[in-house]
């Protein structure tokens, strides 16, 4: 049981903004991982950000992929700009169909 003076737990964002906040964090630690190693993380990487906070990156990216065909057309961009394959190109996003490969 908690003390009174213990602060209450923070509320958790709602499912979409807490998923969003989820893939940003996903995308600024696969950036760092990028921008140092030069390639993308195997399965077991993990990055440290900024914040101190651990990161799954090799974990996030294999997630990602097995929903990828949920995410939006500028989340695919970003993915794609880093250098992830399954990711379509920009060019894709904006062809005249408007769907997505998988």
């Amino acid at each position: 049981m908690r003390s009174r003076k213990d602060p209450a737990r923070p509320v958790a964002a709602p499912g979409r903004a807490r998923a969003a906040g989820a893939f940003q964090k996903g995308v600024e630690a696969l950036a760092q991982y990028v921008a140092r190693e030069g390639r993308l993380p195997g399965r077991g990487g993990i990055q440290v950000l900024a914040d101190g906070s651990e990161h799954r990156t090799g974990i996030w990216i294999g997630n990602t992929k097995g929903h990828r065909d949920r995410l939006n057309p500028a989340q695919l961009a970003a993915l794609a700009e880093l250098g992830v394959e399954w990711a379509p190109s920009r060019e894709w996003l904006g062809s005249e169909t408007g769907r997505r490969r998988c």
